[in-house]
């Protein structure tokens, strides 16, 4: 089996520029785990997990100790907390190569890319879905 057989193939993205306030409002209304980070010719250039963005924000926020420095951390930019030169994959490529790659890396997700173009995203969790059926 193909990794394009199951990845993901709509794709949440976010510029490079774009605040991590933005970031935060995606996470907070999506059932996904990964938003991947394109420059202004849509092409990849990293990978914000929900842990990254969640690391690079102040713990304070929205609570009673919250000061103006910890609402600063939402202003921070995407290419500030992103994953640089993230492991990709082609989608011709078969799930154990995938899951060796995950592994390998210690990753939990791999953007699918053809001819420099983003076609989709895998994740473990795509291939333990796969696995059980």
């Amino acid at each position: 089996m193909q990794v394009q057989q199951i990845m993901t193939r709509r794709l949440a993205t976010v510029h490079q520029d774009d605040r991590l306030s933005v970031v935060r409002a995606i996470f907070e209304q999506a059932p996904f785990r990964h938003l991947l980070v394109v420059d202004d010719e849509e092409r990849l250039c990293g990978v914000i997990t929900h842990a990254d963005m969640y690391r690079a924000l102040s713990p304070y926020l929205a609570t009673d100790a919250e000061l103006e420095r910890d609402r600063d951390t939402l202003q921070r930019r995407a290419h500030q907390v992103m994953s640089r030169h993230p492991v990709t994959i082609a989608p011709e490529t078969g799930l154990d190569t995938a899951a060796a790659l995950l592994l390998e890396h210690q990753i939990s997700c791999l953007p699918v890319v053809a001819e420099g173009r983003l076609q989709g995203i895998i994740s473990w969790k795509d291939l333990l879905r796969t696995l059980m059926k």
